[in-house]
Parts: structure tokens; sequence; C-alpha cells
């Protein structure tokens, strides 16, 4: 297990942006610290009315976007188009190569986490997809994934059939347990909880949860995972973004 706090990312900050990494990025790098399984980025954004990021490149990734408040506006090179606000899940596929821009398209700053993804190919046809996500109240709800596992549930197919994202939005001490997989990764977007064996979580706290190959119990040879633990509520509920990866 490996616990980030909120205050220990590396932080971009400018008269319009405030972006945090979970991950090195741009400017700030850890070799320690470029990644968790699939995951190659996660960013917490608050971006300012009237701004946003111009024009630019990316290469075989899949990026997925969850706006927490506000209207987040998308154009690309491939001529597509789309406003996400809460309630609606993005993922842009890189592939080959794709220009885009992102930029505030409401009257108040816009808040949202953008997650880069590794996909299980490369030079793929550069795509584009959002929809909306009903989440099932006290549930963890697939709202992108590749994992075969999601394919009837999932609003948004993933280019990596390796990883998928599920959100829960849990009222107060409401819970739900981690998926069991090799690698986990746990991001309270709002609100708090606790998690089984680690403790208080706070907003913008992520949990790293790994099972070494080598972590099999003494009786049975079963292996010990990192996931697979509970998650609850704090007294003002919370929103849970969950990475599980295999």
């Amino acid at each position: 297990m490996e616990i980030r706090r909120a205050d220990d990312r590396f932080v971009t900050s400018s008269d319009w942006l405030e972006s945090r990494h979970s991950f090195s990025f741009g400017p700030f790098y850890d070799p320690a610290n470029i990644g968790f399984g699939f995951l190659v980025a996660h960013n917490d954004d608050v971006v300012a009315p009237g701004t946003g990021f111009e024009t630019h490149p990316h290469q075989d990734l899949e990026i997925v976007t969850w706006v927490l408040r506000g209207a987040l506006a998308h154009r690309d090179s491939e001529g597509h188009s789309g406003v996400v606000h809460p309630g609606l899940v993005q993922r842009m596929s890189a592939g080959s190569g794709i220009r885009h821009s992102e930029w505030n398209d409401g009257p108040d700053p816009v808040h949202y986490v953008q997650m880069w993804v590794r996909p299980d190919h490369f030079d793929l046809t550069p795509s584009y997809a959002q929809s909306p996500v009903d989440l099932t109240p006290g549930e963890l709800t697939p709202v992108v994934s590749g994992l075969p596992h999601h394919t009837t549930s999932t609003a948004i197919r993933l280019h990596q059939q390796s990883a998928g994202l599920s959100v829960a939005r849990l009222a107060p001490t409401q819970s739900v347990v981690l998926p069991d997989a090799p690698h986990v990764h746990v991001f309270i977007a709002e609100g708090t909880a606790h998690l089984e064996g680690v403790g208080h979580l706070a907003t913008a706290d992520a949990a790293r949860l790994t099972t070494p190959e080598e972590a099999a119990a003494a009786e049975g040879g079963v292996l010990l995972r990192g996931g697979g633990r509970r998650l609850t509520a704090g007294p003002a509920g919370a929103e849970v973004l969950v990475w599980e990866m295999y």
C-alpha cells in the first residue's frame, strides 16, 4: 500500500489554472513516481472561466475525463467536439496522433479529473466518445473500461483490455468493497472516506494498492491482493474514482 496525500502532489499554478499531478508530469519529474499500473497521468484540474488549454498534440494514450463541477469543452483535429459536465464521462483515444483543445465552457471554474492510460495497441485510429453515466447509488459503477467483465455495463469502452475505471457516489457511512485486482488506484474526488487497513482518506487523497507476485498466504497458497478492502464514506459522503488493473 502507498498513500499519496493531496498536499504531497506536484502543483502547476497560474492565473487561470491549478493542476495537481499524482505522477511525474511536465517539468515535475520523480523517477520513483512515473505511473501506476497502466496509469501514467492523474491530474486534478481547476480552470478559470474563459480560459483553457490551447490546441496541443497527443499520441498513443487513452485520455479519460471526469468533471466534478462546471463544463469542459473539447475540440480536436479529427472533427470531434463536445461539452462534458457532471454526469458525463469522456474518452479520447489519441492513437496514431491527434491535436485537441480544452477550455472552460461555463461562467464558473470547471473542476475535473483527467487520467491518461497506456493503450494495449499503438497507432490506433484516433477516436472520441462521451456518454451519460447513470451511477448506481452506493455502488461502484464502471464508467470506462476495457475489462471483459465490464462488457455489458460500461458506458464507454477503453482500448486497454486490462484496465477499467469505476465511480462510486456514497452517502454518509455507505461502503463498497474495492475490486480484487493486482493494481487498484483509489482517488477521493470529493468528501472523505475510511479505507480498511489504511485509515482516513481526505478529499484528493489517493491510495495505491498492489499485489506483489510473491505475496502469497502461508496457508493454501492464496494470493494476498491489495484490493478487496472495504471503503466507507465519511460523515459528508464521498465520490470515489477507482481504477482496477490486471
